[in-house]
């Protein structure tokens, strides 16, 4: 078991790390495709709702990210 860390005010540098490896794995593992398949709406139904809780997030934020507004389909980080 790791040591905790003494930061966490601003953030989580051990959860961080962990995330970020995760994600690695997962791009590695070849599986991204089929989630992002999985993922879509199974009815027009379900693309409804999920239209409707995204423009529901959206209406909370004070502004749009620009990487979003200038088409990088992400937050604009540069990991894999």
């Amino acid at each position: 078991m790791t040591k905790p860390s003494k930061v966490q005010g601003e953030g989580n540098y051990e959860a961080a790390k962990q995330y970020d490896e995760a994600q690695r794995k997962f791009v590695k593992s070849g599986k991204v495709e089929s989630a992002a398949r999985n993922a879509k709406p199974k009815s027009k139904q379900e693309a409804d709702e999920m239209q409707r809780a995204e423009a529901a997030g959206r209406s909370r934020v004070k502004e749009e990210d620009p990487a979003i507004k200038g088409g990088s389909g992400g937050s604009g980080s540069r990991k894999p």
